[in-house]
């Protein structure tokens, strides 16, 4: 695939150490499922990320990897629409990562800031690991091995695809000056036409000389609409745009997602860790009880007692699932104490139980149908890792192991 075709493709996964819950669904799934109709998507099961926090649990991955497909799928996520995988199954992302740590400073992994953030946070666990330190460059082959444009992060993952730039940027650097690099490069410029390659010309020009980068991405999207040029040409002009050599990897962009906004039980983000989480298939009976007894305002100690919104993680909820004239009543009936917690929290409880209903029926088909899940996702790694390979043979071929 080319890199110039790159752009429509997104890939996002995630660890399979639990139950999904409302967190996930406002927070990533339902962005998938946005997003796999804009884009060629791929979504996978990271089991090997979750080996670096999680090793010496071989009960994990048996537990939940097909479940949290089953949250994926009963949420809207489409296999015709995207590629499902599991990580583990895709031996190229393996070898990718053995070959981009021939290249990769140590440093480099040493100063992302979730490494000591997370040493700090999970200090019960032994992370002084090889594993643990490569995590981001492990991530970093996933995103590369598929040439995907674009990752769809939160802020605090901007750094991650940061690095995977910074990682394909040094690989293009030393393996993709192909000899006579730059006489092909000129002679593929020369196929585009008059008009184009001027235009070309003018526009690189630009750039390196002013570093103008208006004019870089209005080359970029001329390169997109050549149709006379063959893929390596395509390839050529892309790095030579930069002054650097052929773009082997593609270099991804952040797509950055919304911050979820949904609280924990407690006012905390909603975590696993913390113990204050409504998973999607739980009990309905079970979420209406946890949600009637969440914390409120701490000044409303009597039911005549005025309240604050803002110090209420029942408030948080509403702003999640209310619309705008039930908020103002919880406003207005807070502040006067013209409404009870309990009355507060029912317009919540029936919102909530309104969207878990039909995921939870969809959920209960899939569960008696296990097979079907494996199934999809033997389809999806087969798709990946024909994509994967593709990549990795003009890796290995950039890096002189693809001769025998």
């Amino acid at each position: 695939m080319s890199t110039v075709d790159s752009q429509k493709r997104v890939l996002s996964g995630m660890r399979p150490t639990g139950k999904l819950h409302l967190g996930h669904l406002h927070g990533v799934l339902k962005n998938w499922v946005k997003l796999q109709h804009e884009y060629e998507c791929f979504f996978f099961v990271a089991d090997w990320h979750a080996l670096t926090t999680h090793y010496g649990e071989q009960n994990l991955f048996d537990e939940n990897v097909l479940e949290m497909v089953i949250d994926w799928l009963a949420v809207g996520v489409n296999p015709g629409s995207a590629a499902l995988f599991v990580q583990s199954r895709i031996p190229e992302h393996a070898e990718l990562h053995l070959l981009l740590s021939m290249t990769t400073p140590v440093s480099w992994l040493e100063r992302v800031p979730s490494y000591k953030d997370q040493q700090e946070k999970l200090q019960e666990r032994e992370l002084d690991t090889y594993g643990f330190l490569g995590y981001p460059l492990l991530q970093a082959a996933d995103i590369l091995i598929y040439r995907a444009g674009f990752v769809p992060v939160g802020a605090d993952q901007v750094a991650h695809v940061e690095l995977t730039r910074e990682v394909a940027r040094r690989f293009n650097h030393i393996y993709g000056k192909e000899p006579g690099f730059e006489d092909n490069a000129e002679a593929a410029i020369k196929k585009m036409g008059k008009k184009a390659a001027k235009l070309y010309s003018e526009l690189r020009k630009a750039f390196q000389e002013q570093g103008d980068h208006a004019a870089l991405e209005k080359a970029r999207a001329l390169l997109r609409e050549q149709q006379n040029i063959s893929i390596g040409d395509r390839e050529r002009l892309f790095g030579y745009l930069e002054g650097g050599g052929k773009m082997i990897l593609a270099e991804p962009q952040s797509l950055l997602t919304p911050a979820s906004k949904m609280p924990g039980l407690d006012g905390q983000k909603m975590s696993k860790s913390y113990d204050n989480t409504i998973s999607l298939r739980e009990d309905l009976e079970q979420v209406s009880k946890k949600i009637s007894t969440m914390p409120t305002d701490p000044a409303r100690v009597r039911l005549s007692d005025p309240g604050n919104p803002e110090k209420c993680p029942v408030w948080q909820l509403h702003q999640t699932y209310s619309d705008e004239s039930t908020r103002e009543w919880v406003v207005e009936g807070c502040k006067s104490a013209g409404i009870g917690c309990l009355e507060c929290k029912k317009p919540v409880i029936d919102a909530v139980v309104a969207e878990l209903e039909p995921i939870q029926g969809e959920a209960a088909q899939y569960e008696k149908d296990r097979d079907l899940v494996r199934s999809i996702l033997v389809e999806g790694s087969e798709k990946a890792r024909e994509t994967a390979k593709e990549t990795l043979a003009e890796v290995r071929s950039a890096m002189g192991l693809g001769s025998w």
